[in-house]
Parts: C-alpha cells; sequence; structure tokens
C-alpha cells in the first residue's frame, strides 16, 4: 500500500470543505424551508439550493455557517445547530466537497420579515412541495427534518419556533405539522406543563370568535433543553 507521501505526490489532490444551512419555519401552510437560488442573481433558470459555501482556512465551521446564512438570506441571530457531514466522493461534479450540515429555526415574527421583503433569489417553500434541489441538497434536507422530528421527543426545541409569547393550542400544532399526526389535546397540555418549562403570562389573546387562550412564555428563550 502506498504511503500518504507516495500518494500525494502521485496523485495530488485537494479537498474543499463548506457549510450548508437547512432553514425551517413555521408559516400557515406548514413547515418551510428556505431557499436560495444558486448561485445567487443567476436566474430563474438557475436551480434552487440551500444557503451554503465553502469555509475559509482560518474560518471556525459555526462562524462560517453564520456568516454565509446572514450573507446569502439576510437571517442571523437564530437557533443553529450542527446536523451532519455529508462526504460522498461523488457528492460535487466539480471537485471533492465535504460539507458540514446545520439547521436553524425561526420563529413566525423572522419567518414574515423575510415575506415582507420578497426576493427573486430567496424563498420560503413548503417542505412537502419544494423544487428539484441542487446536489444532494434534498437528502440534507430530509435529515434536518427528521432530527427535528427526533429531538421533539427528548427536548424543548419546539419553542424555536414560536413566538415569545403563544397559546397551548400554538404550540400543540407545531408538534402536530412536525410529527405529521393529530395530537389528543388533554394528554398534550398535561405532557408540556409537567415539563415546567413555559409559565402563564396572566395574559389572554382572542382569535375569531373563540373564547380567549392564555397565553405562555418560554422560560429558557435561545436555549434548548434536554429532557430527562
Amino acid at each position: 500500500m502506498n504511503t500518504l507521501t507516495e500518494l500525494r505526490s502521485t496523485a495530488p489532490w485537494l479537498v474543499h470543505v463548506s457549510t450548508d444551512i437547512v432553514v425551517f419555519g413555521i408559516g400557515h401552510d406548514g413547515l418551510r424551508v428556505l431557499l436560495r437560488r444558486h448561485p445567487p442573481r443567476a436566474g430563474a433558470d438557475a436551480p434552487w439550493a440551500l444557503p451554503g459555501g465553502y469555509v475559509g482556512p482560518v474560518e471556525h465551521l459555526d462562524r462560517s455557517a453564520e456568516h454565509t446564512l446572514a450573507q446569502q438570506t439576510g437571517v442571523d441571530n437564530v437557533y443553529l445547530e450542527q446536523l451532519y457531514t455529508f462526504g460522498r466522493p461523488d457528492r460535487h461534479p466539480a471537485s471533492r466537497v465535504i460539507t458540514v450540515a446545520y439547521y436553524a429555526l425561526m420563529p413566525p415574527r423572522r419567518v414574515e420579515e423575510i415575506n415582507a421583503r420578497p426576493t427573486p433569489e430567496v424563498r420560503w417553500y413548503p417542505i412537502d412541495r419544494m423544487p428539484d434541489l441542487y446536489l444532494d441538497h434534498a437528502e440534507i434536507v430530509a435529515l434536518g427534518r427528521r432530527r427535528l422530528e427526533a429531538k421533539l421527543e427528548y427536548s424543548t426545541i419546539a419553542f424555536q419556533l414560536l413566538p415569545t409569547e403563544f397559546t397551548l393550542s400554538e404550540l400543540q400544532r407545531v408538534y402536530e405539522i412536525i410529527l405529521y399526526e393529530k395530537l389528543d389535546k388533554r394528554n398534550f397540555r398535561k405532557r408540556i406543563l409537567a415539563l415546567d418549562c413555559i409559565e402563564d403570562t396572566g395574559r389572554k389573546r382572542r382569535d375569531g370568535s373563540h373564547r380567549p387562550a392564555g397565553l405562555y412564555r418560554y422560560k429558557s428563550p435561545g436555549k434548548v433543553h434536554y429532557l430527562k
């Protein structure tokens, strides 16, 4: 077997490292994913892709993901977590590119901020009605959704997709959207209240002709706690 020195001398190679970010948000039509044209400003024929780009030679991975997301979509200061490393040798047609995928979660207010300033290069898509995506980005999205679903069972991650104040019905809707199933109202509320991670604000909100609903807030905004 060739040594590493022999391999480099006979077959010099270069590996690129990138970050790609799956941005999730909840809309009226369910779970959404934020996509961009690749490359940006390339016109209507350019494929849709996740926000992403190459990591600089002295750049930390997390910082690269944060910077790329802000630069390409205008999104910053959101919950961001590393997801998985995708390194299949043939995943990129031009060179060997290993990408470290992340997922980000946006509350409704931030989702609407992007809706209020639409551009041809950046757009929300319902997760079940996405266009064909660049390279293996559909695989990255699918894994991100599965990770989000799994973490509902053992963490408080759902609160990253809610406004600062919310009703228990809104919280239940987030769970139902991600899990693709209806939940029993009484059992759901009993379980959530037993976690002791939310508090009653003492305020109520009326939606349409329904009775006013109590407003709650998450006790640890911006943080995710893992359940025992």
